[in-house]
């Protein structure tokens, strides 16, 4: 006879992380790491808990700054990273006046969800690499 073999305890998912940790010891690398995968340098990144921009509401954010002074903010309601998400960008001089939602419809997060749709409407501002 055979014995059954204990099931194996599954590892958690990096998204079931505290948000406060996932954030800067995951996503924010994860993000740098693929943004300087465009040939730029890696973007200075900072995780804050602020002023939504555009419209003051309170949230955590991942602000970044890229090369010639182009900033852009992925901003949680909460600390959750489930959480409604918006993002905002701006030009050199200037201040951002759009929140744009970000990733509505995903039901499950993901730091590759995140982090390849972040990088594609970075790139989509024409700001990652000689577009």
């Amino acid at each position: 006879m055979s014995e059954a073999k204990p099931a194996k305890a599954k590892p958690p998912s990096p998204e079931d992380q505290p948000f406060d940790s996932y954030v800067p010891q995951l996503l924010m690398p994860a993000l740098a790491k693929e943004i300087q995968g465009y040939g730029g340098p890696a973007p200075e990144l900072s995780f804050e808990q602020g002023a939504m921009p555009v419209v003051g509401a309170d949230c955590w954010m991942v602000k970044g700054t890229l090369p010639g002074e182009r900033r852009f903010w992925l901003c949680f309601t909460g600390a959750d990273i489930n959480a409604a998400k918006t993002v905002a960008v701006a030009e050199a001089g200037s201040e951002p006046s759009l929140l744009e939602s970000f990733l509505i419809d995903e039901k499950k997060m993901s730091l590759a969800l995140l982090v390849s749709r972040l990088v594609q409407r970075l790139n989509g501002q024409k700001w990652l690499g000689p577009n």
